[in-house]
Formats: structure tokens, C-alpha cells, sequence
């Protein structure tokens, strides 16, 4: 062109930001006032702030300088260059930036509001948030489709049904167009609320959906414990012709996560390879949790060791899906390939790492991770890391420093922290301690059915069973009762469930066979049945009888019925496995040469040659 103006080169600059260029809106800027000096307008450094906003922390030096230029050219007063600039700052993940300009350059419109909710949204500033929402209302600012999208993701962040449920009327009311952005904002918000019902009815009021609604109704579904039913909604989406997105695959991953469904999560590996979403990283971080949770560690780390690329989330899973299975070395040497790489850990890596330490009985590595290497990522300790160090005192048999560390660390610990030493007093038979953590955690929660199991346990184990019928008469007078322990193993796609002496099963006979001849075949290598287990002051006789038939044996029994002879046995427990079970296992892995693995309430038993990766402690 003989003659460039500034209209020209703003044309130019926008073209370069629409497709994706950023970095050439600059180059195109420095020309425009180095080679025809010509000075930029309000309209230019809006589209200049918009490139560095889409080219994140690489070229957030730039537009702190622009932002200099702009205030000392009083540009910034414009509205819209103030839109800009506070969006560029919410995307470098400078808050208090945003924050800077939204307080101290006059003038608030919608963007503006827009802009500053949802980067404080996005870095987690909830009370900041909720403080700008509260302004916004004072004002007056008339909403558009982004700002209640916003909103609504404030209402889910906050978990505010009430909150929520105002600004869906209002929605309602006025005359913003409920697109599939809105939609989905709702489904999300009602889903984090905890109302699925809710989301499913805003769900069924569509009339257009497309895979981002469809999502995010599984994800509601997913995140309230309804693993089934989002596996469903799947299935009805394919039916509708709607193709699965990343998102789509990893919501499904970890629902069949939840339902430790192994060969359900095989099949979607499959079809997620078919649909070339096999390098996403949100999908492989998916795959990893779903083979960990489902008892099948060696794909996950097959699944991780094949990533091209890994996220913090990569690391995490890893870890924490050895950690586990008790195998603690496996994790720590994930974790320091993680530090090798220069990933810094966070929150969640460290509970991994401690509870790796736990089971290796790392006392003073652990507390070295506890009280000095996580302050100097400036990650601040959580209820979650003093729980693992207090199993981590347990386990190791420190149980009077493991009640002092509980006393003295001034943190709400909830049931779970003083039911880990509880177990303890178990697994180290030591009942007097055990008795009297016991009765201090019922006055804690007086509802929590695991604890008085335990504390018959230990009366049990002691010989006391005038302690066992005082516990029994205190569930009655409370009305607690003893959830029944049940365990299930998936074969061919069927998923057979047990409950102790169960005779409901189509080929229960030839299970009980199983059971007593795995049972007679243990007993030349030292298998003594526990009785000390059996909570009835019975017969010694009576009481092996009650042991024979628990349901992880009948699951076993059966799965080395109908598997092949080289296949893993896969068996879930809803409660934690009784001693006898375990002893029994591990010699019935020897004798048939088989590796076993039985998840219960606490963590994954590996049985193999006649050893469990749990060391017997759990």
C-alpha cells in the first residue's frame, strides 16, 4: 500500500488475531509506530492487549509495558481498552493486577464485570468473587449470556443451591437467550449443588444438544455418585448421533473408575483409540486412574510410561494409584522422576508421596516432606497430609506418638484421622490403647458404624466378649447397624456378587466345593483358621464354620473356577478383609499360582507366591 493508516494497520493486526497469530500483532505493532510512526489509538491497544491475553505468560513482559503506555497516555480511561486490560491480566493469572485496574480506573460496564469475575473464578478467589458479584447487583449492570454463565460457575464453585436456584429464575425471566453455553452452565452448577434431578429436568428441557450438554448432564451424574447412570446417558448420546469429545471419554473413565468396571474401561480404551483422542492428555490422565482404580496397576503405568507429554495431573495420578496398592517405592520413584523433569508438586502429589512414605514406614523422610520440602514449594499442609502422617506413625508402631502428633497439631481432624490409629491398635494388638481411642471417636461420631466393628474386633481378639455384647446392645439402643460384607468380581462382562454362606448363586454348590478344597490344600502350609475373628463367644468348631464361606472367598473360589489358569484374580470388598481372609489368600495364591487382587474399604491387597503388597498391615 503507497499510504497505511491507522485504520490499515488495525485491520492487518485484527486479521492476525482472529486466525490465532498473536505474536504477529506485535511485530505488526512495533512497524506500525517504528517504520510509518504512526501512534497507536485506543482501538489498537485493544487489539494488542487481546493478543498477549491469547498468547498467556509468553508475552505477559509486553503487555505490562503497553499497560504503562496506555495509563501515561490516558488511553486506559476507555472502556473497552480497560475490558482489555483487565481480561489480559486474568489470563496471565495476575489477579491482583486485574483487580488493580478494575478498582482504580473509573468507569464498570458489563465486560468489565465480566472479566474480573471470571479470572477470580478461575485462580479459586471465591470470597473476591463473591464480593464483585455482590457490587455488580448494587449497581444495576444489566447481565448478558456470558456474565450468568459466570455466575452460575460461581454458584457451583460455591456449592450455593439457593444461590443458584435465584439466578436460574432470573434467567428464566429475562430475555437472554438460553444457548448451549447457559445450558450447560446450569446442568454444571445444579450437578456441584449436589441436585442432579435438577440438571437431568434442564437436561430433558432442551430441544438441541450437542456433546457439551451431553457432557456436562454425565458429569453431574459422575460427581454425585451415579456412575451408572452417566454410563447410560453415554450410550443414549451415540444413539443420538453425537460423537464423543475428550471430555466425554474422561467423564466416562472415571465413572467406570467408580464402579471398578475393568472390562467396561477396556472397551472405551478401544473405542477412545478408534476416535484419535489417544494422546490427549485429559483422557490419558483418565485411563490411568481408571486401570489404578480398577485394580489393574501395571496398564496404568504402561498408559503413563507411553505419554508423550505429562500435566501435573499425570504425576498425581500415578503416584497416588501406587501409593494405592502399597507400593511405595514404585510412587517415590514417580515422584522423583517428577522433580527430575521440573514439574513442581502440589497439594494432591504430596498425598501421594506421604502415603507412599506410610507404607514403607519412612518416618523421617515423611516428616521431612511434611515440614520442609512442602513449605518450600509453598504448599501450605492440609488435613489430608497430617492423616497420612498419623498411618504413617501407625504403621510404624509409634501409636503414643501417633495420639500426640493428633493432640497437638491444631487442625479439625475429622473421624478418619483417629480411626487410622484406631486400626492400629488392631493391626498391633494392642486393645487396652485401642479401647480407649475407640470410645473417643464414638463420642466424636457416634454414628460411624466402622468404629464400634473395630472396637468388636478388639474386644474379640481380647477375649471380651461381656465388651462385644455391651458394643452389640449400644448399636441396637442407637440404631446402627452393620452394613453386611459383600465382595464381586467381573467375568465376561457379568458381575457376579456374594455376601458370606451365600446360596443365592446359580452354581453356589460347586463354589462351596471350591472353597473347601482350596481350604484343605492350605492347610499342609500352616493355614490355621482365625478364630478370633468370629465376633459370636461360640464353639471353637462353630466358629471355623462361620469362617469358611465369607464372600471374598466365594468370589475367589469362583473366579478360579471359571478364569484361565494365567488370568489375575479380581475381587471387590465393600468392607475391610478379615484377618482369616487374608492369611487364606495369601497361601491360596501359593497353591494355585495365581496373583489375586482384592480392593477393600482401605486400600488394594496384591497376593502372590503367598505374600500380600500390604505387608499384612491395613
Amino acid at each position: 500500500m503507497p499510504e497505511r493508516n491507522l485504520v490499515s494497520w488495525c485491520s492487518l493486526m485484527a486479521g492476525y488475531l482472529q486466525a490465532g497469530i498473536p505474536s504477529e500483532v506485535l511485530k505488526l505493532f512495533k512497524n506500525m509506530t517504528l517504520v510509518d510512526s504512526l501512534r497507536p489509538n485506543e482501538y489498537v491497544f485493544t487489539i494488542v492487549f487481546s493478543a498477549c491475553s491469547r498468547s498467556g505468560k509468553a508475552l505477559e513482559l509486553d503487555g505490562r509495558q503497553f499497560h504503562g503506555y496506555v495509563f501515561k497516555s490516558g488511553l486506559v480511561f476507555h472502556q473497552f481498552v480497560k475490558n482489555a486490560l483487565i481480561n489480559m491480566y486474568s489470563k496471565f493469572l495476575d489477579v491482583e493486577g486485574a483487580m488493580r485496574v478494575f478498582s482504580l480506573v473509573p468507569g464498570y460496564d458489563v465486560f468489565s464485570y465480566n472479566s474480573v469475575l471470571n479470572g477470580l473464578l478461575e485462580q479459586g478467589f471465591l470470597n473476591e468473587g463473591v464480593e464483585i458479584f455482590k457490587r455488580m447487583m448494587g449497581e444495576s449492570v444489566e447481565w448478558d449470556s456470558v456474565t450468568y454463565v459466570t455466575v452460575f460457575g460461581l454458584c457451583a464453585c460455591l456449592k450455593d443451591l439457593n444461590l443458584g436456584l435465584q439466578v436460574h429464575g432470573r434467567v428464566l425471566k429475562s430475555d437472554i437467550e438460553l444457548d448451549v453455553f447457559v445450558n450447560s452452565a446450569i446442568i454444571n452448577m445444579y450437578g456441584k449443588c449436589g441436585k442432579v434431578s435438577n440438571a437431568r429436568k434442564a437436561f430433558d428441557g432442551l430441544k438441541v444438544r450437542n456433546v457439551v450438554v451431553w457432557t456436562g448432564i454425565m458429569a453431574a451424574y459422575f460427581q454425585n455418585g451415579c456412575f451408572e447412570e452417566a454410563l447410560n446417558l453415554f450410550s443414549e448420546m451415540k444413539l443420538d448421533d453425537i460423537s464423543p469429545n475428550e471430555l466425554a471419554f474422561a467423564v466416562m473413565l472415571n465413572s467406570t473408575a467408580g464402579l471398578s468396571a475393568l472390562r467396561h474401561g477396556d472397551v472405551l480404551h478401544g473405542e477412545i483409540a478408534k476416535s484419535g483422542f489417544k494422546d490427549h492428555v485429559v483422557v490419558l490422565n483418565a485411563l490411568i486412574n481408571m486401570y489404578a482404580k480398577c485394580g489393574d496397576i501395571e496398564a496404568a503405568s504402561k498408559v503413563f510410561s507411553d505419554m508423550l507429554y505429562r500435566d501435573i495431573v499425570t504425576w498425581n495420578v500415578m503416584i497416588c494409584g501406587y501409593s494405592h496398592h502399597g507400593l511405595g517405592k514404585e510412587a517415590m520413584a514417580v515422584f522423583r522422576d517428577m522433580l527430575a523433569v521440573g514439574e513442581c508438586p502440589n497439594y494432591v502429589t504430596f498425598v501421594g508421596v506421604l502415603s507412599a512414605c506410610s507404607h514403607l514406614g519412612l518416618v523421617k523422610e515423611g516428616f521431612y516432606y511434611l515440614n520442609q520440602f512442602m513449605r518450600q514449594v509453598g504448599v501450605e499442609p492440609g488435613l489430608e497430609h497430617y492423616t497420612c502422617v498419623v498411618g504413617l506413625l501407625s504403621r510404624s508402631g509409634l501409636l503414643d506418638e501417633a495420639e500426640k502428633f493428633l493432640r497437638s497439631i491444631p487442625v479439625k481432624w475429622d473421624v478418619i484421622a483417629w480411626r487410622t490409629l484406631l486400626s492400629a491398635c488392631h493391626v498391633h494388638r494392642n486393645y487396652g490403647f485401642g479401647r480407649r481411642i475407640a470410645e473417643f471417636v464414638l463420642e466424636m461420631d457416634p454414628n460411624e458404624v466402622g468404629t464400634y466393628t473395630l472396637l468388636s474386633n478388639i474386644y474379640a481378639k481380647a477375649n471380651r466378649w461381656d465388651g462385644v455384647v455391651k458394643i452389640r446392645k449400644l448399636m441396637r439402643d442407637r440404631n446402627i447397624k452393620k452394613e453386611p460384607g459383600v465382595s464381586w468380581i467381573e467375568i465376561r462382562n457379568v458381575t457376579h456378587v456374594f455376601v458370606s454362606e451365600d446360596c443365592q448363586h446359580p452354581e453356589s454348590s460347586q463354589i462351596y466345593e471350591k472353597v473347601k478344597e482350596l481350604l484343605a490344600r492350605i492347610k499342609p502350609l500352616g493355614y490355621v483358621p482365625d478364630v478370633a475373628v468370629v465376633l459370636h463367644d461360640v464353639e471353637e468348631e462353630q466358629k471355623e464354620d462361620y469362617l469358611i464361606y465369607h464372600s471374598e472367598k466365594l468370589a475367589i473360589a469362583y473366579g478360579l473356577m471359571q478364569t484361565p489358569l494365567e488370568a489375575p484374580i479380581r475381587v471387590f470388598k465393600n468392607l475391610r478383609m478379615c484377618d482369616d481372609c487374608h492369611s487364606a489368600v495369601k497361601l491360596i495364591s501359593k497353591v494355585t499360582n495365581r496373583l489375586i487382587i482384592v480392593r477393600d474399604a482401605n486400600r488394594f491387597h496384591s497376593f502372590q507366591n503367598g505374600c500380600c503388597s500390604c505387608a499384612d498391615y491395613w
